[in-house]
Formats: structure tokens, sequence, C-alpha cells
């Protein structure tokens, strides 16, 4: 009874590390294509966009539907697609010349972030699809401090992200965990504008 009691608990709260389920090989959960596009939808960015959790290209395929050029690279080549690159994005050190959009493993956010932040260029648009919970930890409140994100887009409607990429015919799929558009300006700093999607 006491873990059933507990696994509900955490299952509401979108405690990934309490799942049944196990979870995916190197973290990979596909992104909605309506959250892409609810995305775009509320920002503008730069014509050339590098999403380096590009998995099976839920988020890439969307900005290329939208007009963007995309720079695709994964740590696997999850489709053997032959314009993605297999590399390790948290060993880049390349300047980036736009804007990145990704949905990176939630347990490497941080990394992802700073990574981010370090590569692109003053001005340029960093954005990411992550639990809410994102904002909790002192660890992260450094950051956040740091690297304040410009906006926040918070699922009215609660996004779903699968382990299989299969999405229902709304490209959504059903979830107990509260998902958010981050979106980081390099060089801005000040207090977070809060704004909500998907009512």
């Amino acid at each position: 009874m006491a873990d059933k009691l507990t696994n509900s608990v955490y299952t509401g709260l979108g405690a990934s590390n309490h799942s049944k389920d196990e979870r995916s090989e190197n973290d990979f959960y596909a992104t909605p294509p309506l959250a892409v596009r609810q995305l775009l939808e509320v920002e503008r960015f730069q014509h050339r966009i590098w999403e380096p959790a590009y998995g099976m290209g839920h988020i890439g395929k969307e900005l290329e539907k939208a007009g963007h050029s995309v720079l695709k690279s994964d740590i696997i080549n999850y489709n053997d697609e032959e314009d993605v690159y297999v590399q390790d994005f948290l060993k880049c050190d390349q300047p980036w010349g736009g804007d990145i959009i990704t949905n990176p493993p939630y347990v490497l956010a941080q990394r992802f972030i700073e990574k981010s932040m370090e590569l692109v260029q003053d001005g340029a648009k960093v954005a990411m699809f992550l639990k809410i919970q994102l904002l909790e930890t002192k660890k992260r409140y450094e950051m956040f401090k740091r690297y304040p994100p410009r906006r926040i887009y918070v699922a009215v409607q609660r996004f779903g992200c699968t382990k299989d990429g299969i999405f229902n015919e709304n490209g959504n799929a059903g979830s107990a965990v509260c998902y958010c558009w981050y979106v980081w300006e390099k060089g801005w700093h000040g207090h977070p504008e809060i704004h909500w999607i998907n009512y």
C-alpha cells in the first residue's frame, strides 16, 4: 500500500525517477510537434537554428517546415538521417552564429543551458522545452542568476513527451508533467516574463 501511494504521489508531481516504467536510453523523449508550432507563434528566431538533441527530428522538422535552416546533431543518429551530425554537444567549443532550440535530456538540462549560452553570440536566443521543476534547487537558482530566461511559456494543458516518438492526431500525448518553453536571450538581464500557451 505504501509503495502504491508513494508512486502515485511522485507520478502526480512528474518526478520521473519514481516512474514504474524504465527510463528511455540516453533519456530521450520526443517533443510533441504541437509544442514547437506554438512556440513559433509567440517567438521569432533567426533563420539559422541548431538543434543539438535532434532525436527523431520532432523539433527540427517543424522548424524546417517554418522555413528555418536547421543544424541537426545528437549523440546518436536515431533515424540514420544523412544530415544529422553525431557528436556530444557538451564537448563542442565552436561558437554558433544562430539560435538554439532543443529538448535536452532532463538530467543534463543545466549543462545544455550553460553550454548553449557559452556558444551563441550576444542577442541570440536559446529555447528549451523542459519541466517546470527546472525552476527549483539552489544549484539551478545560481545558474538562473547568471542566465535569467527572458520569457517562460507555461503549458496550461499538459504536453506529453514519448519514448517512441508517436503522438496522437493532435501531435500530442497525455502527461502528468507540466512542461514549459524557457527562452533566453544572450546578454539580457532582468526578471523573466511568464506567459501561457496550449490553453
